[in-house]
Formats: C-alpha cells, structure tokens, sequence
C-alpha cells in the first residue's frame, strides 16, 4: 500500500500542481493564456466524457440499471451533505458550491489506486465499475451548478452571504430558465454530451478520438493541473480564513460519504469489491473534472479552496487511510 501512495503522491500531474502552486508563491511570471485555460477545460470535459461512454457501451442497460441509479443518488445526495456541511462552516455561496461539486465527483486516480488494493488482496468486482466511475463525476457537477442557479435567481442569496445559511425553496423558484442554463451550460452540455456520443458509437469511436483524447489526455492533464496551481497559488491566503474546520471537513467527509456508498453498493447486491469500490468513488473528491467545470462555470470560486483541499487532504487521506477503511467497512456489512 506506501507504493501506491508514493508512486501517485509522485505523479506528475501532482508534481505540476504543486510546481504551479510554487510559481505563484514565488511571484513568478509564469501564465497561462484565458484562451489556452479555457481550451483545456473543453479537452478535459470532452475526453472524460468520450472514455465513460465508450465503457458504458460494453454493457447493456439491464446489467447496469441498478448501479446507474445508485451513481445517480450518489451524485446527487452527497453536494446536499457538502453544502450544509459548508454552512456550519461560513462559507459562502461559489466557494460551496465549489466544494460540492468536488466532493460529489469523484477522482479518477484514487479510484485506480483503489483497483490496485482489490487486486493486491485478490478481491474481485464487476467489470462496470469502470464505467460507473466516470458516470459519477457528471451527476454532482450538475445538481452543484443547478443549486447555483436556483440560488443565486433569488434576492435571498444576498441573505445566504450574509448568514452562512440556505434560503428557503418556494413555489416556482426552479423556472425553465434555471433548468435551462444547468443542463445546457458549457461544462454539463460537453461532459454530458460527449458521455452520450461516446456511448452511442462505441469502441468504433476509438479510432477517430484516441490519437486526441486518449493518448495526449496524461499531458493534457499536467498542463491542466499546472494551470489550476497557478490559480490556487495566486489565491491561497483566502484559505486561511476558514482554518482547521476546513481541514477537518477534508478528512471527515471522506469517511461520512464513503460509508455512503458502500451502504449504496450493498443495498444494489455488488460483491465485496464492488461494494467498496462504491464507497471509494462516493469518498474521493474530483481534482478533474469538477475543476474543469468550476473553471468555466463558477470562476469566482476559489481554486485554493475546492482543489486544494480535494488533492492537497483528502486526495492523499483516501490512498492512506480511506481505502482500506471502505473495504473493510464493507467486509463488515457483506
């Protein structure tokens, strides 16, 4: 287990955040063009969506029903659970709406060093968890940015800054635009809508996407991340404010929305492995996605605050102490 912690602690892409994180500290003069950061984000949420459709299409829908139903509970209970968490906190809106959208999606990297436990212990799991892991990360991106919207379409929001708390829902505050410009934004329409084209044409896709999406998505990724620590780094003294409960939030979380989903992945009938490869995907938090879609969608959101707490705590919290804690959560309940 210390080498799968190590070797992904010393991943480039984490190198190059935190390079990223440097640069800005030492005032470097290092940026990033607004067109290439976009541009970026729009590979990103693209090549994501591609990989988890052309998975999905391995499988037919009535193998997958149940565990499609439970990603989708999963992605859309657990922004719920990190909001009022962020109220208890004082954060205000954007920045909880970034941590929901973080800790609702899930990380793609500890979801691998999870595999590589299951196969060290010999434990088997269904082969659709692999779709299922990029399935998740779209459901929370978009409650996050619908709660956002419905949010901020009221005079209340002024109050939520203010208070720390939640407005109330009344009648007819989700109008056709609201829902509108959560579906079809930019960040769920590419995310979405690549899943979906993915999906529908399968591994015949491969050919046309692979060269773009598949084999430059590593390199893409450290220029993705190298940007998002410039950000975090420009921004990192807003952090400090929020102090030890925020730290505590990124290792307390993680436990709470695990059990989660191994409760989730019990209930569906997954065997053991999958029961607690659900409960590391409801635990993990994006450093991916989520950011892809906070870049374009929510700007005024901090980076520091969603990304680092997502890669700099509970990223290496998960390879250390979550993962085998979900499994043996898991051996527990089966």
């Amino acid at each position: 287990m210390n080498e799968i912690v190590i070797q992904n602690l010393m991943s480039p892409v984490v190198l190059f955040f935190v390079l990223g994180i440097a640069a800005a500290l030492v005032k470097s003069d290092l940026a990033f063009p607004k067109a290439l950061s976009d541009a970026l984000s729009i590979y990103l949420l693209i090549a994501i969506g591609l990989k988890g459709g052309i998975e999905l299409a391995n499988y037919s829908i009535e193998s997958v029903f149940a565990p499609i139903l439970a990603a989708l509970f999963l992605g859309g209970i657990i922004p719920f659970l990190a909001l009022g968490a962020m109220k208890l906190i004082g954060m205000d809106l954007k920045n909880a709406i970034g941590i929901a959208a973080t800790y609702g999606s899930i990380s793609i990297v500890t979801y691998g060093a999870a595999v590589a436990f299951m196969d060290q212990t010999g434990t088997s799991y269904e082969g659709f968890m692999n779709a299922l892991v990029v399935l998740m990360e779209s459901p929370a991106i978009l409650v996050s940015l619908l709660l956002l919207k419905v949010l901020e379409n009221k005079n209340e929001l002024s109050g939520y800054a203010q208070r720390a708390g939640f407005v109330a829902f009344p009648s007819g505050l989700i109008d056709k635009e609201v829902i509108r410009e959560s579906l079809f934004g930019k960040s769920v329409l590419l995310l979405m809508g690549s899943l979906f084209i993915g999906w529908i044409l399968g591994e015949s896709a491969i050919p046309a996407v692979k060269p773009l999406f598949i084999d430059l998505y590593g390199s893409i990724l450290i220029l993705f991340l190298l940007n998002m620590g410039l950000i975090a780094g420009q921004r990192l003294p807003e952090i400090k404010k929020y102090g030890v409960k925020l730290l505590a939030f990124g290792m307390i979380a993680p436990l709470v929305f695990g059990t989660i989903g191994v409760l989730v992945g019990s209930l569906i009938g997954l065997s053991l492995g999958g029961t607690a490869l659900m409960g590391v995907l409801a635990g993990s938090a994006s450093y991916i996605a989520a950011p892809a879609a906070l870049k374009t969608s929510v700007p005024e959101a901090n980076p520091s605050i969603y990304l680092g707490l997502s890669l700099g705590v509970t990223f290496p919290f998960n390879l250390i102490i979550g993962i085998p804690v979900y499994f043996e959560i898991a051996k527990w309940i089966q």
